[in-house]
């Protein structure tokens, strides 16, 4: 059970973020969840702000997208009632809030990739892009989407 493998990593999904604009976090169509983009938030606050490096680290980068991913899997499960309905975590995309000249954003996304594998196993083995972009919604420092197939 993915809840069992949560525990044993020490992860404890938060209550879902409420959304920061006009979207519904989570749409399902068919055997296909679509996760809307998750920032960094945490106990209501956004944790991480700012351009990697000037302002964050390329490890707090890192921090920021785990939870990222932790926020995601709070709405899957808020929506699907258990992680244990998906069976593929098809892909991510990954933002990077970062200067020009920047070029590290796949090292920053390999933390919320790496998660998953953790977490799914096999199953965590996804698609990605990793990009640079020059400002996130809030500042933010992260913020990644997901695309996860679930059972019927």
């Amino acid at each position: 059970m993915i809840e069992d493998r949560l525990n044993e990593l020490g992860i404890v999904l938060p209550i879902p973020p409420n959304p920061a604009g006009s979207y519904i976090p989570v749409v399902l169509t068919g055997n296909l969840a679509f996760v809307s983009g998750q920032i960094p938030i945490k106990d209501g606050n956004l944790k991480f702000t700012g351009k990697v490096p000037d302002e964050q680290s390329i490890e707090t980068a890192q921090d920021a997208a785990k939870l990222c991913i932790i926020n995601a899997l709070a709405h899957l499960n808020a929506y699907l009632g258990t992680l244990d309905n998906i069976t593929k975590i098809v892909r991510i995309s990954g933002f990077v809030n970062s200067n020009p000249s920047f070029i590290e954003h796949p090292k920053i996304i390999n933390a919320a990739s790496d998660l998953l594998f953790e977490i799914f196993g096999d199953a965590g083995k996804h698609s990605r892009i990793a990009v640079g972009v020059s400002s996130l919604p809030l500042n933010s420092t992260v913020e990644i989407d997901m695309i996860v197939e679930v059972s019927s």
